[in-house]
């Protein structure tokens, strides 16, 4: 009886482990034309980051944006709205820092933020390379992209870091198309329903 109670109670938490994991589709532009890439969440390696990631997806902010600084030998960064009061909106959100529990591989997706603590809002990256260099400086991966999606983000237009994230912030897509036109972009990201795959 108590044998099978405690099987019962490890194979929910196995479950609910599996039911924290999610994909999210990135359909997008890029020098090739149309797009897409999916990145799979994977809840136990940074709790806070998956669902404030699954939080913004969920609000759109991801819609319609920018990738505006790319430098091919480290990483490809995004998640500024192209709307300056959705970015006042969450850089006023920020969430805490936590363990970094996963390496910042190649394909793997992070949270950007500055030198200051719990500084994390909306801005996130794709590692390019191995950059097991940002693990010890509180860089914490939450996802990774799935399949052959890095061939889609290594079309992404190479911009380096020539757009102004300040003005970015302000004025949004009317400054990155104005003066940025050539930038890749996220048309939409959506949470992918569940498969029903153990």
């Amino acid at each position: 009886m108590y044998r099978a109670l405690a099987a019962l109670v490890v194979a929910a938490a196995s479950l609910h482990i599996v039911a924290g994991d999610f994909r999210v589709q990135f359909d997008v532009v890029t020098e090739d034309g149309p797009g897409h890439f999916v990145v799979k969440v994977h809840e136990d390696w940074a709790p806070i980051g998956a669902a404030r990631f699954k939080e913004l997806v969920e609000a759109k902010v991801y819609d319609d944006i920018r990738f505006f600084r790319v430098i091919p030998s480290f990483m490809v960064q995004f998640g500024l709205s192209g709307d300056p009061a959705v970015n006042s909106e969450w850089r006023a959100k920020p969430i805490k820092d936590e363990p970094v529990k996963e390496s910042n591989k190649p394909g793997y997706v992070t949270f950007a933020k500055t030198g200051a603590p719990n500084s994390r809002t909306t801005q996130i990256f794709i590692n390019y390379v191995d950059n097991a260099r940002l693990d010890g400086m509180g860089f914490a991966p939450f996802a990774e992209v799935e399949g052959d999606g890095m061939s889609v983000v290594k079309k992404i237009y190479n911009c380096g870091e020539k757009p102004n994230q300040g003005r970015i912030q302000s004025e949004g897509n009317a400054y990155l198309d104005k003066d940025h036109p050539k930038l890749s972009k996220v048309v939409t990201a959506r949470v992918l329903p569940e498969t029903g795959e153990l």
